[in-house]
Order: structure tokens, then sequence, then C-alpha cells
């Protein structure tokens, strides 16, 4: 399997390792990005540079893409120098990118009709999950694609599951993302208490991280905000774009969704504030200016 030629398009905070983690397992990687010099290391590595999703695609039995909005993810597979434009018969698309379920499925319809394999794979973890290789992946597709490329999940990831048909990971990271937009909101209130109560933030997370309270978000992203690191393992404008689209979808069910919809414009505020860049712990300098409090 490590001679099979893959292909990657995409190489930001996440992207980089996972792509690294196929290359240093021996596959043969084309890759490519908008800034070139992005992709340094991974060339250094030995990755080849490629001009164009579509020459990636040419180069390549299996394409991998981790972008960051659905206008991205479009532009790659479906444009005129796109993926699909590149791929050959019996050939894998496989996009990792966190965008819209409806998209997923055309993409998949798209390369049906071009005797192309799609599976729509986000996942979990941050930047911690994609450089030690821990990532949860959610896939959506069907079983015998997932079952080919499952060798090359289990570089990047330790839990891979098919939740169903195209589009079905993407549904799941929704569910994923409420979730975090719940955790992190009481994270940020829970330090900003801290704080003001005179306890430091290390020692809170020492004992409420052990116990019924704990998160990922806590452990990880409030380690973080104790050390006044806001250096972004996951962005916050692409957070709001994952709100936007987990609320869209939401409103197409007929879903009220209260909690998720109050987070959303707490990091809107965040973004009106030029912090869209910061990682998603940002969120505690919103509420801490709001409040008076130190950052």
């Amino acid at each position: 399997m490590a001679n099979e030629r893959i292909g990657w398009v995409g190489i930001g905070v996440m992207g980089k390792y996972m792509c690294g983690h196929l290359l240093k397992a021996g596959y043969h990687m084309s890759v490519h990005t908008r800034t070139r010099e992005k992709a340094s290391e991974l060339l250094a590595a030995g990755a080849s540079w490629c001009g164009s999703p579509k020459e990636v695609a040419r180069k390549s039995s299996v394409v991998f893409t981790m972008v960051g909005f659905p206008s991205d993810v479009e532009e790659v597979y479906l444009g005129p120098n796109g993926i699909l434009a590149g791929t050959a018969p019996g050939s894998i698309v496989c996009d990792m990118t966190t965008s819209e379920p409806s998209l997923a499925q055309r993409i998949h319809e798209e390369a049906r009709r071009r005797s192309v394999a799609a599976l729509d794979a986000p996942v979990s973890g941050g930047d911690v999950g994609a450089r030690e290789a821990k990532l949860a992946i959610m896939v959506g597709g069907d079983q015998e694609t997932f079952d080919k490329v499952l060798p090359l999940f289990k570089r990047m990831g330790e839990t891979i599951v098919l939740m169903g048909g195209p589009g079905s990971g993407q549904h799941t990271k929704m569910v994923n993302q409420i979730v975090i937009a719940g955790n992190m909101i009481g994270m940020v209130e829970a330090l900003l208490y801290a704080q003001r109560a005179g306890l430091g933030h290390e020692a809170v997370i020492d004992i409420v991280g052990k116990g019924a309270a704990a998160s990922w978000s806590l452990n990880n992203l409030g380690r973080r905000i104790a050390k006044g690191d806001f250096n972004p393992g996951f962005y916050i404008k692409h957070f709001i774009k994952d709100m936007g689209i987990a609320l869209a979808e939401a409103q197409r069910m007929n879903l009220a969704l209260p909690g998720l919809a109050l987070v959303n414009q707490l990091y809107i505020c965040a973004q009106a504030r030029g912090l869209e860049n910061l990682g998603t712990q940002g969120l505690y300098r919103v509420l801490a200016a709001i409040n008076g409090a130190q950052t």
C-alpha cells in the first residue's frame, strides 16, 4: 500500500501534520496549497509540488483535501483546475475539511458520474490530535471505499467510523461542533469566575479537569488560556464558519438551537474585534473585556 500515490491539497495548521504522517509512512505524496511556502517542510521531506489541484489529481490514485471554507472546497473539487477535472476513473477523493453536508453530496454525485469514489471525512482533535495522529475521523460514503482508505486514515487518527452515506461525516461533525460550542462558553466563563474568586487557573484545571466537568476544551484549551497562549490550534474564523453551517442545517430541519446561536454571536463579536485569526480559546479575551478582567 505504501507504493500508492497519494495527493494532498491544503497545508494548514492541521493538514501539514496529517499529510506529514502519510509521507513518513512511505507514501509518495503530491501536494498543493495556495501558498507554496506552507508546504516547504513537506517538500524538504520528499513530497512533490504540483501547481494546481487538477495536477495533484492527475498524479494520484487517492486525493485528500483539508482547506478552509465550503467555497474553497467547491473550487478545489469542481473548479476548472479542480480535482475532479484531473481524476482518473477508479480513483478516490476524500474531503477532510469541515464543510456543508449538501456540498459533500454534490461532490459525491459529480465524482460518481466520472467513475470516481468520494468520501467526506471531517476530523476532530485540533492541532494536538493532528500532530499526534490521534484524530477522531467521521466518514460519510460507502463501505467499500471506506475500507480501501481505512489504512490511510489510521495513519492520521485513532477513532475512525463510517457514519453513513454521503454527507454523514459532515453531519456528524456538526454534532461535534455543537457540543464544542457549549463546552467553550462553559469553560471560558468558569475560568473567568475562577480568576475573579482569586483561584489559579492551573490549579482549578488540575482538579476540575479530573472530575465530572472534565472536557477536552478545559484540559487542552484551558491550559493555553492559563499560559496566555491564544495561538490557533483551530481558528476562530473557521469555528464561526462551522457554527454557521450547523445553524443553517438546524433551520432546514426545523430545529431551535438557542445555545449554539448565542455562542455563535459571541464568536462573531470576537471577529468584530479583529480576533478571527486567534485560536478558539480567544473567546476568553472577549468575555474578559466585557467583565473588565485581565488576559
